[in-house]
């Protein structure tokens, strides 16, 4: 009998400071008490943040699937240890890795080069490689590759610090908005992040390169609707059903934006108040547009496997690539998977197809 397919989940573990300065991480497994404590420890005046909470139910969710599709499953936690993660690797021998780690000593850059520890290793594993990591997460060179390859995206400058900036040689029209240039998930993203003067321009601006430590982007606000595009596979890549967020539900003085708080923390009025919706209802001729547009922004920012591209269509129709994201949340409940579902797959399916992916490059290799 053929031994099954051992499929090793890899991730790192957020930790959380507490008043008194300590960091903890908690794992979830054979004592299931540790979930209950990561949540209490994740709350804030009745808020959830679900960016700390969100890998531990992502990990489970795909290791149930891969076990129900019958592949062998271990999970290992990163934490930091890269003699103890090699060790793991040499004793377990895994014949795929499910990548899933978005950081390494809470620096998202590690991220590359932790699928790059894959390559030099020759382990087959899921989702993007080092260059698309590394390059999608530079906001702004992703910005200047599909400006030079005809992806229509914002106009923007990268700016290392607020004394840079004047209203003479500013060269972007109002209103404009603010992100930190090598975050992802929404980090540093507020109600605040839209400004409408020069004066919040250089305040907002200075604030990001001071809380940062990094280049702010700032960029041309396209006024609109925001649709993430999911996107599956290589020979062809698949698009699935494009999935909107209503800003309906903000309040009026809300900016109509994905904040942080928008993405990940439970019991805002951000968060209560942008809904996904999928399929987006949009005039044929602009669904394929789109469509099209994200397609080719997955093909030329080299993504693999999967991908979410998310898009903000103007007042006019106009479609503008925001940002592309290799290896995007996989959770049952994640907008990745809205898409899947509606397209048919079960998540067990979603799951099966990017993992069986990884599977035949393996045997390809052999």
């Amino acid at each position: 009998m053929n031994k099954p397919i051992h499929i090793a989940i890899i991730y790192n573990e957020p930790t959380i400071e507490t008043e008194n300065g300590r960091a903890f991480a908690f794992t979830t497994g054979v004592n299931h008490e540790h979930s209950g404590v990561w949540v209490s420890a994740a709350k804030a005046d009745g808020k959830i943040d679900l960016s700390e909470v969100g890998v531990i139910e992502e990990k489970e969710d795909i290791q149930s699937a891969l076990r129900a599709l019958g592949y062998e499953t271990s999970i290992f936690n990163m934490s930091d240890d890269l003699d103890r993660f090699l060790a793991y690797l040499k004793a377990m021998q895994p014949d795929v890795i499910f990548n899933m780690v978005e950081s390494l000593g809470d620096n998202a850059i590690h991220e590359m080069h932790v699928a790059g520890i894959y390559e030099l290793l020759g382990i087959s594993y899921t989702g993007s490689g080092p260059w698309t990591l590394g390059t999608c997460l530079n906001k702004a060179r992703t910005k200047e590759i599909l400006q030079h390859n005809g992806i229509p995206t914002a106009r923007f400058l990268l700016i290392e610090s607020a004394d840079q900036l004047s209203p003479d040689n500013l060269q972007l029209s109002f209103p404009i908005i603010v992100k930190p240039s090598a975050e992802d998930a929404s980090v540093g993203i507020d109600n605040n992040s839209i400004v409408r003067t020069f004066e919040e321009l250089k305040q907002r601006t200075a604030f990001i390169i001071n809380q940062f430590q990094e280049a702010a982007l700032i960029e041309e606000y396209i006024e609109g609707r925001e649709l993430n595009v999911a996107i599956i596979g290589n020979t062809p890549p698949q698009v699935l059903p494009i999935s909107e967020i209503d800003f309906s539900g903000l309040p009026t003085n809300y900016p109509k934006i994905v904040t942080y708080d928008a993405k990940w923390m439970d019991g805002t009025k951000e968060f209560e108040g942008t809904k996904g919706i999928c399929p987006s209802p949009l005039p044929d001729n602009v669904e394929q547009e789109v469509k099209s547009i994200a397609l080719r922004a997955y093909k030329l920012m080299g993504c693999r496997d999967y991908a979410r591209v998310d898009i903000r269509l103007s007042k006019t129709m106009k479609p503008y690539v925001l940002e592309v994201n290799p290896n995007p949340d996989l959770s049952d409940d994640a907008g990745y998977f809205r898409s899947a579902k509606t397209y048919g797959l079960t998540y067990a399916d979603a799951i099966g197809k990017i993992v069986g992916f990884a599977v035949d490059r393996r045997t390809v290799k052999k």
